[in-house]
């Protein structure tokens, strides 16, 4: 993603608190059948409201026929259905009496890269007698950020840096020792708490924003390294090869840079699991014991036996911009404050056909967070009492592609970051009737969690923290990027336990939804779902907006947090966010 990791870690210089990769408060140690304690909710949580006519299942149901259909061509970025969806959204909130941001229009531009890279066939590993040749696809795959029509790593020194971590407040230090310039780094996926074996390293089984992959890319570029190939394994990575490859063959969009790139390692990639097996026996070493090594405090890193690597890509690139649609329905008495409602739009517009159909409609992900974000938008222009605080309206492009659109509005706000309550996220609502629980992403990071609470309070809803932490999600969807600045975030929804069905059918239907519509053209609106689920957490969300607008305070992050201290004037040079906060003991 463009807002890089870089930037958080340089933050330490200024507000040291921010550590990234602390201890994600709860996530550990609630199980899928326990609920959350509940803190103290605020005087204005206390009183429950009654639900906007304006959301329901009908709403929702209309908006995401519209925004998943065929006609929207699987909104990608840079198509004819990004020109289709963004031109709906915009009507939709000029409809709804929405003003336009402060520029006068409903988009912001996105300044994007598209680089279409073609490896070499394979990847040449020489050295010590050993010539070893890994196919494309089948043992590797490779790719570039940088923005010129070919890269090449000839004849690169390779070294393991076990996970390709540096992290000072872990006592922690992958490249330790190590000159990495112009060598290429062969790191493991996620990081060393999740292999279980000491529960005290990082966050244990949790991942930590240093096991993302974006992270380790990012950290082996700070070092000058030509290039970083991870090892994929099924279970630490919470994904097959498969995903692996079909991301890597699909074009890349990038953040326009000054320097088009020339920070980035020339190389990025992974290895399959057996490939990587090879290149350790081919250097003399083992891979469980390489991997043993990795796994234990005072890990050294080292070279892999005088073997070098020889590869290239070639690549297509496109500039063009992309654009965020948003919206602002002006606070009564502190206009001045804002409130994000956000969702992605964008997916995989037209590609391989899959049982005769080619167009990835994106329903579920993300047409359920879009028709929320509508909804709770008609709601709130409906709404008797008009919020007192500005209510952000916002539909983000390059999700998926790595956060694009998300990370670019962070760089470049329209409304003040420091005056920004907090952001409420919505992605992968799930179509499948009401639920009890309420589950919360990243459980324990901020006191929006105390709202989140109230209002599941009020629909007889528990708190449930999330149940895979060590997937990371919380690192994968918009909220990370205002996280990343400091500001509060939420992202929860039902999705464990069907109020009439129970447990273990919801989870059938979310493994069907994972194994057979996740990505593919089958992730399209079904008339039989039952929306009053999303209807649910859209209510949940405009109830936590409207107490939110209501207020004087902003919500904090927890003592335990990695966000805690990430303060706006960190990056941007502007005054902090407003200390106080209705639930804080005393100020930060």
């Amino acid at each position: 993603m463009s807002f890089s990791f870089q930037q958080l870690l340089s933050w330490r210089q200024v507000a040291p608190a921010c550590l990234l990769g602390a201890a994600l408060t709860g996530c550990q140690t609630q199980s899928a059948t326990t609920t959350a304690a509940a803190p103290a909710a605020t005087a204005e949580a206390t009183q429950p409201a009654a639900a906007s006519p304006a959301i329901s299942a009908a709403t929702i149901g209309k908006y995401l026929q519209e925004v998943s259909s065929d006609e929207m061509m699987g909104r990608k970025p840079f198509t004819v259905g990004e020109e289709r969806s963004t031109k709906y959204l915009a009507d939709q909130f000029q409809r709804l009496g929405l003003q336009p941001s402060p520029d006068g229009s409903y988009f912001q531009p996105v300044p994007l890269v598209e680089i279409t890279g073609t490896p070499s066939p394979t990847m040449q590993i020489k050295g010590k007698g050993q010539n070893l040749s890994f196919q494309y696809k089948t043992d590797f795959v490779a790719f570039t950020q940088r923005e010129q029509p070919q890269v090449a790593v000839t004849n690169s020194p390779l070294v393991f840096a076990g996970y390709g971590v540096v992290a000072p407040e872990y006592g922690w230090d992958d490249y330790a020792g190590l000159d990495v310039k112009g060598k290429t780094v062969v790191v493991l996926v996620n990081d060393p708490g999740n292999a279980g074996n000491d529960t005290t390293l990082f966050n244990g089984k949790a991942m930590t924003y240093y096991g993302r992959w974006t992270y380790k890319y990012e950290e082996a570029a700070r070092h000058g390294a030509a290039g970083l190939l991870i090892v994929h394994d099924t279970k630490p990575a919470a994904y097959p090869w498969s995903v692996v490859l079909s991301g890597a063959i699909s074009p890349k969009l990038r953040a326009q840079t000054a320097n088009k790139g020339a920070d980035k390692c020339a190389l990025e990639g992974w290895l399959t699991l057996d490939a990587a097996k090879k290149l350790f026996q081919a250097a003399g070493q083992n891979y469980d014991q390489l991997y043993a090594a990795a796994n234990s405090k005072g890990f050294k890193p080292r070279p892999l036996g005088g073997l070098t690597l020889s590869t290239s890509i070639q690549n297509k690139l496109r500039r063009q911009t992309s654009r965020n649609v948003l919206a602002v329905l002006p606070g009564t008495t502190r206009a001045n404050e804002y409130i994000i409602y956000s969702a992605h739009w964008d997916h995989f517009g037209v590609g391989k056909a899959i049982a005769g159909d080619s167009i990835y409609n994106g329903a579920v992900d993300d047409g359920t967070g879009l028709a929320a974000l509508l909804s709770i938008a008609e709601a709130f222009q409906q709404a008797k009492e008009k919020p007192q605080r500005s209510i952000v309206f916002l539909a983000v492009t390059g999700e998926e592609q790595g956060l694009l659109g998300s990370a670019y509005y962070a760089q470049h706000p329209p409304y003040p970051l420091n005056k920004t309550v907090a952001d409420l996220n919505m992605d992968m609502l799930w179509p499948y009737g009401e639920m009890k629980d309420l589950t919360v992403i990243g459980y324990g990071q901020s006191e929006l969690e105390d709202y989140a609470r109230a209002a599941a309070k009020e629909q007889d809803r528990y708190i449930l923290p999330d149940q895979q932490p060590e997937t990371g999600m919380f690192y994968r969807s918009d909220h990370f990027n205002f996280a990343h600045v400091g500001v509060p975030s939420l992202y929860a929804s039902g999705g464990f336990e069907s109020r009439t069905s129970g447990k273990a059918t919801i989870a059938q239907q979310r493994q069907n939804y994972t194994t057979n519509m996740y990505h593919k053209p089958a992730d399209q609106f079904d008339p039989s779902w039952d929306l009053s689920g999303i209807a649910q957490d859209a209510q949940l969300y405009f109830r936590v907006g409207q107490r939110l607008a209501a207020e004087t305070t902003f919500p904090q992050w927890r003592a335990g947090s990695e966000f805690k201290g990430a303060e706006i004037r960190a990056w941007a040079g502007s005054k902090s966010r407003h200390p106080s906060s209705a639930h804080s003991k005393q100020p930060e």
